[in-house]
């Protein structure tokens, strides 16, 4: 059996445009033989890199890496909307509707294992785009194009490679470091690189990309969703906070802020939708053309009112943490409170992320009361529902009409200006620089303040009560958006708040809460699951039991 690198170096897909996948150009070079005979729409290696079309052939196939379109529920990539929202089952965000054994909830229950498929979807699909940019890097200077193109072409790959490294790094620690084209005794042998030697080719390959990258601002229209500096920066952001080198990531930072491209759009809502998904917060995004290269996370996540499967189902610790409209924090106590209208009087985020028990969904009231059985969405154990007595509306256009899996076109974040923000807040607070008003109103409270938001601004500086209350902005500012389990990795509170009994949403009035729910609740909110993350253990992730079979060293 041969490994990941020999299934993915020996056989590149590239597509003839990531927008609008038209079909597929694949180059495949055999492991032990001569190259085979292509069909009619395949290249051979040695006359693909020819001309500018098929170097552009090739680079949309770098960005498309391992992204498969129509419904999935294990990882092929980081940036598909299962690789991206899925992720948050694993944290005090969301569960999956499929239960306990669904494999992302293994993540994080303490049940972890080397044969879990979605750390094999996340490592597959991590190398398959590796394979894919280590081909484009070593024939793109073959192209006869102009230098300056192949420059820029190069740093748009050069980028994509080092975001997996990126994310190898910060979820497994040790892995391969491969930078070319294996022979099939190679790749079967390939040892495994210190965390340090991957952060340190992460931090240099990302320097690099700057320098050829154009910024944000210069991307034309026709070129959304391609990288600029500000994205490379941004992962290379991501990386100094992972590693703790504070004062380099606030540097990282203030560059992106001063660049003066970017903004905190006033509408939250419409970041998540085709009506706004170019806007300038919106840095580096995952992108889909519905009927062609569509989304399907509607059909997941759609409740069942609105024809969908209902399998993210936010948690009721996520929504708890959305405070009241005047910034205090929630208190069921609180006659502000309104178990009737849970949007009431909060923080407008929830409002604009979840749907409640009353809420109204894509022109529907989503239903989903313990007691009422005849609706198709009711909170049970059982039902296509949901588990928790949340649904999910970010994301949507309520006003999307066309086939669930493959008409819509709603672009998924990656990175948005929000983030940077928060994030050089959190850089300047770590690194014990001084916290003053300006800083405050230039990050969070920009975040928190946006028109469509309107929170008031927070006016503390005192390092140790801010802490929490950015941590906590940053979980609802940017939930289900994938940034979770990587803020509780390296924040190191998995075993704070991945440990215990996890509830959804309160039901007061029920009368058949005190027979239907596995556990009693004094605030008679739903009982969903239980964790037991194990610190050291599942913060740090096993390498694939498959890829160990046929090399034992990557399991040392």
């Amino acid at each position: 059996m041969d490994s990941l690198y020999n299934k993915y170096l020996f056989k590149l897909n590239f597509y003839r445009n990531v927008f609008l996948v038209l079909g597929t150009l694949a180059l495949t070079v055999a492991c032990d033989k001569e190259l085979e005979q292509f069909p009619s729409n395949a290249f051979a290696k040695d006359n693909f890199w020819t001309s500018e079309s098929n170097a552009n052939i090739a680079l949309t196939g770098a960005y498309r890496g391992a992204i498969e379109y129509g419904t999935q529920v294990v990882p092929s990539d980081w940036w598909t909307y299962c690789g991206i929202v899925f992720m948050e089952f694993a944290t005090d965000n969301a569960y999956d509707r499929r239960g306990d054994n669904s494999t992302q909830n293994r993540l994080t229950n303490g049940t972890l294992l080397p044969n879990n498929n979605v750390i094999k979807g996340y490592w597959e699909g991590s190398y398959q785009r590796i394979a894919i940019c280590n081909d484009f890097l070593e024939n793109v200077d073959n192209v006869p194009i102009d230098q300056a193109k192949i420059d820029r072409m190069r740093a748009e790959v050069v980028f994509l490679r080092a975001t997996q490294y990126f994310y190898l790094s910060q979820f497994w620690g040790s892995a391969p470091l491969v930078t070319s084209t294996l022979s099939p005794d190679e790749a079967n042998n390939v040892d495994k690189a210190s965390k340090a030697e991957l952060v340190a080719f992460v931090e240099s390959e990302l320097l690099a990309a700057v320098q050829d990258l154009p910024s944000f601002g210069e991307l034309s229209g026709a070129e959304a969703g391609r990288a600029s500096k500000q994205a490379a920066l941004a992962f290379l952001g991501r990386l100094y906070l992972g590693e703790e080198r504070f004062d380099d990531a606030s540097q990282v930072y203030r560059q992106i802020i001063d660049m003066g491209e970017n903004i905190i759009d006033p509408e939250y809502a419409t970041l998540f939708t085709p009506a706004n998904e170019n806007s300038a917060e919106n840095i580096f995004s995952s992108q889909y053309f519905g009927g062609q290269a569509g989304n399907a996370l509607p059909q997941h996540a759609y409740p069942a009112v609105a024809s969908g499967w209902h399998i993210v189902n936010p948690l009721g610790s996520l929504a708890d943490a959305y405070g009241f409209d005047d910034g205090t924090p929630l208190s069921y106590d609180d006659p502000r409170f309104d178990y009737n209208d849970m949007g009431a009087n909060r923080d407008p985020r929830f409002r604009y992320n979840l749907i409640w028990d009353g809420a109204e969904f894509s022109g529907r009231i989503y239903d989903c009361h313990p007691d009422h059985s005849e609706s198709v969405d009711q909170l049970t154990y059982s039902k296509q529902a949901t588990r928790t007595g949340y649904g999910l509306r970010k994301f949507f256009d309520e006003s999307f009409n066309g086939n669930l899996r493959t008409d819509y076109g709603g672009n998924i974040p990656i990175i948005r200006y929000a983030e940077v923000l928060l994030s050089y807040l959190e850089a300047e607070l770590e690194a014990g620089k001084p916290i003053t008003q300006a800083l405050l109103d230039e990050t969070i409270n920009a975040v928190r303040g946006r028109a469509s938001v309107g929170l008031p601004p927070i006016t503390e500086t005192d390092p140790e009560t801010l802490r929490p209350i950015l941590r906590n902005e940053r979980r609802i500012e940017l939930a289900l958006e994938g940034q979770r389990l990587w803020d509780i990795f390296r924040w190191g509170i998995g075993d704070e708040v991945l440990v215990g009994d996890f509830w959804g949403a309160p039901f007061p009035d029920s009368e058949l809460y005190a027979t239907t729910s596995k556990k009693i609740d004094p605030q008679y909110r739903w009982y969903v699951t239980s964790k037991n993350f194990r610190e050291g253990i599942d913060d740090v992730w096993p390498v694939p039991e498959s890829e160990v079979n046929v090399n034992p060293k990557l399991g040392n």
